[in-house]
């Protein structure tokens, strides 16, 4: 049977797996018959998630700081040519603009801005992203909805799409296919310990025109479109799954 958005023989390399979307993008992707590389600081959360990963390929994680330009180095060297590239690895700590941290801003800058565009670098230098390959870069709809106390992160999402469009046009010529996904909010570790009350959570998710807020495999499944043969003439799009938020 046709199954355009199948995976199979298909080697991917996700970063920000050991936990929430990355997580989820994971197990999904082997599900979907994908050879998944896994990668994330934490080692027992990052193994976690390898354990959960199905198929009968030899799957792989690698523990990396990608905020460490040699644990980037690193990855890079593990890794054989690939055809799917999810740079999914984010922080966040929400801060007004007159509290901003030099310290924040840098860590925050160098997980969501700069550690994905040197992935992207080391991996095009090395020849390890195959034509008709597919980058995907996880944003946020904070990319172009503003929040309080977000500045910086915003500021690194809309950094991350706007980079994506230029590459999306420097490797069309290889058939290299570049896209993000930007999601509106998605109950993840990212938020805990966040500014809102689990109560404030519900009443904010109940102005979502969809009546709720997304599940990392919704998140997942757009990924997936992106990576597969059925997204094969898309490149340099904005993919925004985010309720009905964007609307309001």
């Amino acid at each position: 049977m046709l199954n355009p958005f199948a995976l199979t023989d298909k080697k991917i390399l996700i970063t920000g797996a050991s936990s929430g979307l990355g997580r989820a993008m994971a197990l999904i992707c082997s599900k979907m018959g994908a050879t998944v590389f896994i990668t994330g600081r934490n080692a027992a959360a990052l193994a976690e998630t390898y354990n959960m990963l199905e198929g009968v390929v030899e799957h792989k994680m690698i523990v990396a700081d990608l905020s460490v330009s040699a644990d980037i180095d690193n990855l890079i060297g593990q890794l054989p040519a690939l055809d799917g590239v999810v740079n999914n690895a984010g922080i966040n700590k929400r801060m007004l603009a007159q509290y901003i941290k030099e310290d924040d801003f840098e860590s925050i800058v160098s997980v969501n801005l700069k550690s994905p565009i040197m992935i992207v670098k080391a991996l095009l230098k090395s020849k390890k992203i195959n034509a008709q390959g597919s980058c995907v870069f996880i944003s946020s709809v904070a990319a172009h909805h503003s929040s309080i106390g977000n500045a910086v992160y915003s500021a690194t999402k809309g950094g991350i799409s706007s980079y994506a469009k230029v590459l999306a046009l420097e490797l069309a010529p290889k058939k290299i296919r570049v896209n993000t996904v930007q999601p509106g909010m998605v109950r993840t570790g990212i938020n805990n310990g966040g500014p809102l009350t689990d109560e404030e959570y519900k009443k904010d998710a109940a102005q979502y025109p969809l009546g709720r807020y997304g599940f990392p495999e919704e998140v997942a499944y757009a990924v997936v479109y992106l990576l597969s043969d059925a997204s094969i003439w898309i490149t340099g799009t904005d993919l925004v799954i985010d309720g009905g938020f964007s609307l309001i």
